[in-house]
């Protein structure tokens, strides 16, 4: 069920779910509000709680009016791309052959058949960039498990639109966008223990806070220097 809220200028869409708390996110790139309720809620409960999250809301809608977008990726010779924050220029060879991806000083090789499409190049290089990750994810939890006293049951890699992580926290699992691999790797390790922490504290207050603050001291400059980086070209539809 969908409903919405008019506060003023700002429109919310509502949908009720079967989960126990509330969960507020602004989109980019308009900054399209919407909230996830337990199905139980009232409205007026609702409308209360997205009141008192307008500045909250009105500060990601500022960052994301500033946030640099990459222009879309057409996957042809000497287009920039980059692994861990690094720029690399794509270099592009024909072969009858299965596909391969291989780092060549300040190129970036990828190597496919003759009249491979777009589309295609694309799905090879979105599946490198999720092998990447997926090396370099376990490390990262093992380091930190014994640190924060919790275990991972299940990570998973994803393209997402919205959000760089998240977690389900009676199931013990993370999810990561495939976009932290073209990210410095220090950013990637603060979203493997944000969304851990997580798994310990679902909300992001003062108790959450305090975890961070305590293992992950610098994790404000990390999260501005993910949040200040271009982010990828998508084709927003709601």
């Amino acid at each position: 069920m969908l409903d919405r809220l008019q506060l003023g200028e700002l429109r919310c869409d509502v949908r009720r779910k079967d989960i126990k708390n509330v969960h507020l996110s602004v989109h980019p790139p308009t900054g399209h509000v919407t909230v996830s309720a337990p199905e139980h809620m009232k409205l007026d409960t609702i409308r209360v709680y997205v009141i008192s999250k307008l500045d909250w809301i009105h500060s990601q809608r500022r960052k994301m009016a500033r946030q640099d977008r990459q222009t879309p990726r057409e996957y042809l010779e000497r287009e920039s791309h980059y692994l861990w924050g690094k720029r690399y220029l794509l270099s592009i060879q024909e072969e009858d052959s299965p596909p391969t991806v291989t780092l060549s000083h300040q190129k970036l090789l990828l190597t496919v058949r003759p009249g491979t499409t777009q589309a295609k190049r694309e799905a090879i290089l979105e599946e490198w960039y999720r092998q990447q990750l997926k090396a370099e994810i376990p490390k990262l939890i093992h380091k930190w498990e014994s640190r924060l006293g919790v275990s991972v049951e299940k990570f998973y890699v994803r393209r997402m639109k919205t959000k760089w992580g998240s977690c389900t926290q009676d199931k013990g699992t993370i999810r990561l966008n495939t976009e932290l691999a073209k990210k410095p790797k220090p950013c990637l390790e603060y979203l493997v223990v944000h969304e851990m922490i997580h798994l310990i504290e679902p909300t992001h207050n003062d108790h959450f806070v305090g975890l961070m603050d305590l293992h992950l001291p610098n994790w404000r400059i990390t999260r501005n220097i993910l949040n200040d980086l271009p982010v990828r070209h998508e084709d927003w539809r709601y």
